[in-house]
């Protein structure tokens, strides 16, 4: 299987934020955040895999400033890590006033995403090449995320058992 560079992957999507977007502060609803994170990474890592792919987990979406209404908003997303059959994917989300032309990043979060062909069943996906200092700053640092997720897999696993109904 050919590796596939971190650029492959790489999705932009841009909006204009919108009444119906926002919440009664005036400031996209962080749910809708969540929405549009899920929607790109899945795509990127579609990109990278060129094969059905599901989310598997979300890491911690952190939100660092509001989005307000009347902004862009413009999220990024690209396959930072590969594992056998999973793929992690960083998602930046940045805002844009369209009239000072100021940018911020307004929340950021990984995800890990898994091939699966039409039965379900899990499917390899290609290996990664990192190419600038970033790319290979995140793929570096991708093993101890990764680590960490199967931890906290783990134990939300074991809460289902204790509390299921």
């Amino acid at each position: 299987m050919e590796a596939k560079t971190v650029s492959q992957s790489k999705t932009v999507k841009a909006m204009l934020v919108l009444p119906p977007d926002s919440n009664a502060l005036g400031t996209m609803f962080g749910g809708q955040v969540m929405s549009y994170i899920d929607d790109i990474a899945s795509i990127a890592a579609f990109r990278h895999a060129r094969q059905q792919v599901v989310t598997a987990s979300t890491d911690s979406v952190d939100f660092l400033r509001p989005i307000k209404v009347g902004s862009m908003v413009c999220m990024e997303a690209f396959v930072t890590w590969v594992h056998k059959t999973s793929m992690e994917v960083y998602v930046s989300v940045i805002s844009e006033d369209l009239k000072s032309g100021e940018r911020q990043v307004c929340a950021s979060s990984f995800l890990t995403f898994v091939a699966i062909d039409e039965k379900g069943k899990r499917l390899e996906v290609p290996p990664l090449i990192p190419e600038s200092d970033y790319e290979k700053d995140l793929y570096n640092t991708a093993e101890a995320r990764f680590e960490r997720r199967m931890e906290r897999r783990l134990q939300s696993r074991k809460m289902a058992e204790k509390y299921r109904t």
